[in-house]
């Protein structure tokens, strides 16, 4: 197999991955040689070896398959004797790492270009609060909310912000994956009091998708003490997840209860006018690098209904879009988009289905599907009701009298009024906008 071939390997396997877990885990292979259907790789610890078999064996084998290489198995070997680095890039994050320097930051990922709306302004004052240094006023701040609403761009915000303000301040910001590799290295090694010291001597300590450490005992173990070191030394810990502490899976009690002892602040899913906004800011950005490109009205109110669940795919989709146009010459309109974006907003088209909604909903409020959908009016059905009628009208393309028709034959003008009791009972009850929340995300999986 040709080196050639191997970098094309990488290239999917970075795009699957993702950055963390590839420069985590791929990036340290060497691959040497491929030999009657067993791919080699030399690898700088067994243990890397042996967790890259584990958790990415079978994407790496499709990958080369894919790649025209008849691959049947891998195997991973450490070289018997040290040999110089030959990934120069390799060598800098060992020396990064023991340093303590944690993962890069994003330059694009600042307050300036957050775009801040009703579903995440909470979340945005939080993160700007804590952004200013001085006192801990909540510890820790938890951000938590599905993919694409903007944790990460709003860990990357603070991090900046707190490094210009106070550059003595050691700020360590890094995914729950790589603090675990950090600590089963450090095991390893033998050297858990370095790992202490690196993670106790910070002043701001900040933890992306700590989800993932959720049913990692010992790895849990050492957060929960590093955990407490921080809060007791008076040092500022910002984490996110993509779901509330008490929603995280096998995480121990303890955890949870550290972690809800701070703000626990929700990013909801997007509205459309956030959504537009999001979009204007991104064509001001465009209009500066494709300055002879025009684009037609409608288009940005097109992308902002139909793209409705994820950030990045919307992000992606105007990327795209302006580039395409730019290489054929073409202005941005209505018939560019749709031809241009086909998959996307085939993806993107909404599949659940009113029937889908009502089983969850009364699922989820412990009714019988009989009781929510029939004439009944005491306050145990109809708020459940009403919330079905809500994400009925949210998640898919019935109209308000179809809806009506599939809860028991009610006038339109019921779910109306239904849909904007929601509308207003979210703004001011967190435990529904939870429930939405919560239902949206069990009714996309």
């Amino acid at each position: 197999m040709t080196n050639d071939i191997w970098a094309k390997v990488l290239s999917a396997l970075k795009s699957a991955l993702g950055t963390n877990s590839y420069s985590s885990w791929i990036e340290p292979l060497e691959f040497t040689q491929l030999s009657e259907g067993v791919a080699i790789f030399d690898v700088p610890t067994n243990f890397i070896g042996n967790y890259v078999s584990q958790n990415f064996g079978d994407q790496i084998i499709y990958h080369m398959n894919k790649a025209g290489e008849d691959v049947q198995r891998l195997q991973f070997r450490v070289p018997s004797q040290a040999r110089p680095a030959t990934k120069p890039e390799a060598a800098k994050k060992v020396t990064e790492a023991e340093t303590g320097s944690g993962a890069p930051l994003d330059n694009r990922f600042t307050f300036d270009t957050f775009i801040v709306g009703k579903p995440n302004e909470l979340a945005h004052a939080a993160a700007r609060r804590v952004a200013e240094g001085g006192p801990v006023t909540f510890n820790p701040l938890f951000l938590y909310g599905g993919v694409g609403l903007g944790k990460t761009h709003l860990m990357h915000a603070i991090a900046h912000e707190l490094k210009e303000r106070s550059p003595e301040l050691n700020v360590l910001y890094l995914s729950a994956e790589q603090f675990m590799y950090r600590f089963i290295t450090a095991l390893r090694e033998r050297k858990m009091m370095d790992f202490k010291q690196l993670f106790r001597s910070v002043d701001v300590l900040m933890v992306d998708d700590v989800q993932f450490i959720g049913g990692k005992d010992s790895t849990q173990e050492e957060f929960f003490h590093t955990f407490n070191a921080l809060v007791d030394g008076q040092k500022q810990i910002i984490i996110s997840a993509d779901r509330a502490p008490g929603e995280i899976k096998d995480l121990e009690e303890r955890i949870k209860s550290r972690l809800q002892c701070g703000l626990v602040v929700d990013l909801h899913p997007t509205d459309y006018e956030l959504r537009l906004g999001i979009l204007q800011s991104k064509v001001d950005v465009y209009s500066a690098q494709y300055p002879e490109l025009q684009i037609a009205d409608g288009v940005l109110e097109f992308l902002a209904h139909r793209i409705s669940t994820n950030v990045r795919v919307l992000e992606g989709a105007l990327t795209r879009l302006f580039a395409f146009a730019s290489l054929v010459g073409r202005e941005i309109t209505l018939e560019l988009t749709q031809d241009c974006l086909s998959d996307v907003l085939k993806a993107s088209d909404r599949k659940v289905t009113v029937e889908e909604i009502q089983r969850k909903v009364s699922e989820h409020y412990n009714i019988r599907l009989s009781d929510m959908i029939g004439p009944k009016r005491v306050r145990n059905y109809a708020r459940p009701r009403q919330i079905a009628m809500y994400l009925a009208k949210q998640m898919t393309s019935r109209s308000l009298p179809e809806i009506g028709r599939r809860f028991g034959g009610r006038d339109h003008t019921t779910v109306m009024h239904g849909v904007k009791r929601i509308e207003e009972l979210k703004a001011l009850d967190s435990q529904i906008a939870d429930d939405l929340e919560l239902l949206r995300r069990a009714l996309q999986e």
